[in-house]
């Protein structure tokens, strides 16, 4: 087959994790916004330079009380998705903290990428673009 890549989805609750996963693999989008419990996963294969990788991407929950539990997952990822809703300045806020778990469980060599989600929200844009890329050069 090819080579197995394990992904994390990580940020607060509500900002759009599960439909970013499921839009990747199964190209499906819902309104209907159900909290994770725990974490779920979801696969889908992808050619990279002629190889098939299969991208194992687990979503993680978002509360507090999940917290122990998502980040044991954190581990052995080759990359984090650090997602943040672009209409709720605290999701941003809160992506230092997330950042910080990542650092305290994740590999060292984790590939990190912010990811502003909910763009069909521009309109109500809370977090300037600016202010997300002056935070990204420090991931």
């Amino acid at each position: 087959m090819g080579h197995r890549s394990v992904m994390v989805l990580i940020g607060d609750s509500g900002v759009g994790k599960s439909n970013l996963l499921s839009r990747f693999t199964r190209n499906e989008f819902s309104l209907e916004s159900k909290s994770t419990i725990g974490v779920e996963f979801a696969t889908r294969s992808i050619q990279v330079e002629g190889k098939t990788v299969k991208a194992q991407i687990w979503d993680t929950a978002g509360q507090e009380r999940y917290r122990a539990i998502t980040s044991a997952y954190y581990r052995g990822a080759v990359g984090a998705l650090l997602v943040y809703d672009i209409a709720k300045h605290l999701t941003y806020e809160n992506a230092e903290r997330w950042l910080k778990e990542l650092q305290d469980h994740a590999d060292n060599n984790i590939v990190i990428m912010l990811v502003g989600n909910k763009s069909d929200l521009r309109h109500l844009r809370a977090v300037p673009t600016e202010q997300a890329r002056a935070f990204q050069k420090n991931v």
